[in-house]
This record gives C-alpha cells, structure tokens and sequence, in this order.
C-alpha cells in the first residue's frame, strides 16, 4: 500500500476503534446494571435486539446516502449517534430509557459501519481489500480489546461511571472525525437498485452475486449476538464472576482478535482462499459452542470463548471482503445490505437467545451449536456450485 493509502487507514482505524472502545466499556456492567434494575436474560437478548433492529432499519437508507452524500458526512453522523446513545444511557434509570438509548445506538452503527468499509473499498484495489478490511476489523476488535479493560475498571467508582466516559470518547471520535476524515476520490454514483425502503432493498438484493454471502452474514450473526447476549449473564450466574472478570474474559480473546486480524486473515485467504477460510472457521466456532456445553469452570470457559471469538474475528473480515469484491461499482449499497443482514441476525439471535436462557441456561450454545452446522453444510453446497473465479479475483 502507498503512504497515502495507509494515512488513509489509520485514521478510519482511529474512529472506528474510539466508538467502538466507547461502546464496549458498558459491557462488563451489564449484568450488575441489569440485577439493579430487576431484569434478566430476556432484558439482555432485547438491550441487543433493539440495538440492532434499528440499524436495520436504517442500513439500507444508511448505505445509499454513504453512496450519495458521501463516507466522511455518514462517519460523522454515526459517531454522533454513538455520543447521544451513550448520554441517554448515562441518564437511564429504567429498561426503558436504556433500550431508547440503544435505538439511537443502532441507528449511529447503522450510519457509521457501511460507510467505514465502502471508504475501505474506494481507496484499495482488490488484491488489497482483505488487508484493508482486516485493518479496519482489528481496529474494532482493539477497542472491544480496550473498552470493557476501561470499563470493568471504572466500574469500582460505581456502575454509571462508565457510562460517561464512554459519552465523552465518542464524542471525542466526533471531533477526530470533523478535524482529520477527507471524502475519499471515487466513482460518481449511478442509480442500480430501486429506491431506499428496507423491503424493496431487500429484494434487490436477492438478486445480487453476493446474496448468499450476505445470508452466511446473517446466520453468523445470529450464533455470535446469541452467544455474546448471555455471555455476561452465564458466567456470572454459573461462575459468579465479577465485573472485573468478564472485562478479562472479553480483553483476554479480544487481544487474540487483534493478533489474528492484523497478521493472519490476509495470509489464510493467500494460501487457502476466501471459501475455504470460512468453512474451516464456521466449523471451528460450532465446536466452540460445543464445549461451551461442558465447560465446568470460569477458566475453562474462558478458553472456550477464546475459540469462539478467534473463529468470528476471522470470518469477519473475510466475508466483509467477499461482499465487497462482487458488489463492484455498489459499495455503498452492498455494505449497507451487509450491515442490514446482520442486524436481522443480531435481532433475531439475542433475542431467541435471552428466552432460552431464563428457560435453562445452556439452551442458547445449543440453538447457536446448531445454526452454524446448518450455515457450514449451506456454505459447502453453496461453494461447489460455484467456481472459483466467481469470489477470489
């Protein structure tokens, strides 16, 4: 990569890690927070569910006005979404306060993350987009990294406390963002799909070469939120672990994440290809679900969850690339339906996820155990009715 290009990087890397850092330090108050105010399982899969049905709701409009209005305006006004959330949620004393404040959350998420990777897309050339959407994936794996360490430790001034510092990073990505992002040079933008309301967008998308990529998307995203929703919740109930001990649990595989995403994903997609890397990685997170089953101590589940999030920290990236090499001119577009597929799967997921788990605590590693060998058996027939040419160019 040039010079430029890599000034370019770092500073989509620095505003995507401060609103991510920002959000990610209320994580490790979660299950305190939630017992103070009297909910459970349910209330954690819905803080998620709402989260992310407003960033599907807003996605495909989202992913268009990055294509029209362009990246930098879209960036900004997402990471304005993030402060706003994350005031209203600092000034919460009910569920549901807490679940407006996510709302506005998901509408930021929805404005920010399509066109963080469309701006990826602009400035790379294909033999380039898997690094540079790892750059930018690793970038939100170190802010969760740093966020719930940062949260986990002001928790000891009181649960509210990391509430409002993660206000004031956002905001401080706010400014970041106004002083330092430039729009990038691009493609003039040619009207493809057929107007901005979700169901129309939707069924343009069907039509597209990327759909079943964008439906793997979707069917990871539900196993990985289901997972995530009542992660706090099971180890503090199962293994009564403190604040401190879920910031470990999420810092300790995030810091592995980071690792993987920045020296390994562009080398597994050299020597293997895209399809493969996701086979291999869909298989190896169902096995993390599967021991998730038997994990008898905090450590050991510890350990578990690390195979867990070193599966998605890959696939991530590496299914963000595909998405991106077959959408061509409609980066804008393709990103935002990305977005918005996952948000169907991050709506769906927690909350299924939050249900099961008030029934028995180990039904929601069963549902996602099961979803992803039905996406890896979908994922194998998929890539063998298509050639090679069609995704690695």
């Amino acid at each position: 990569m040039t010079t430029k290009q890599k000034k370019q990087l770092a500073i989509l890397m620095l505003n995507m890690f401060i609103a991510v850092a920002g959000f990610g330090i209320i994580i490790p108050i979660i299950p305190d927070y939630l017992k103070m105010i009297g909910e459970g399982g349910t209330a954690a899969g819905l803080m998620i569910s709402v989260f992310a049905g407003a960033q599907l709701l807003m996605s495909p409009i989202a992913g268009k006005w990055a294509d029209v209005y362009g990246r930098r305006l879209m960036i900004i006004l997402g990471l304005i979404g993030f402060t706003i959330s994350m005031g209203v949620f600092y000034l919460s004393d009910n569920l549901t306060v807490l679940l407006i404040s996510r709302a506005i959350g998901g509408v930021g998420a929805a404005l920010l993350i399509p066109a963080i990777f469309a701006y990826v897309a602009d400035i790379t050339t294909l033999k380039q987009r898997a690094k540079g959407n790892s750059y930018i994936s690793a970038a939100m794996s170190l802010g969760i990294v740093i966020g719930p360490g940062i949260g986990g430790f002001f928790a000891e001034f009181g649960l509210k406390a990391p509430l409002l510092l993660s206000a004031i990073v956002s905001f401080v990505a706010v400014i970041s963002s106004i002083i330092l992002l430039k729009e990038p040079d691009r493609e003039p933008y040619v009207q493809t799909s057929e107007g901005e309301s979700l169901p129309r967008q939707l069924v343009s998308s069907t039509r597209k070469p990327y759909f079943f990529v964008l439906v793997i998307n979707l069917v990871m995203a539900f196993g990985l939120m289901a997972y995530e929703s009542v992660l706090g919740l099971f180890v503090s109930e199962t293994f009564s672990a403190t604040p401190q001990q879920i910031a470990v649990m999420i810092t300790g595989t995030g810091i592995v994440s980071v690792i993987v995403q920045l020296f390994a994903v562009d080398r597994l997609v050299s020597l293997f290809g895209e399809i493969k890397v996701v086979l291999i990685f869909i298989m190896l997170a169902a096995l993390g679900f599967l021991f998730s089953l038997f994990a008898g101590s905090y450590t050991i589940f510890f350990a578990v969850t690390l195979i867990i999030f070193l599966s998605t920290s890959i696939l991530r990236p590496v299914l963000n690339t595909l998405v991106s090499k077959m959408a061509d001119k409609e980066q804008g577009f393709a990103m935002g339906m990305n977005n918005a597929y996952m948000s169907i799967g991050n709506i769906v997921g927690p909350t299924l996820a939050g249900i099961a788990f008030d029934i028995d605590m180990r039904y929601p590693f069963v549902m996602g155990l099961v979803l992803l060998l039905v996406t890896f058996a979908g994922t194998l027939n998929w890539s063998k009715r298509n050639t090679a040419a069609t995704f690695e160019q």
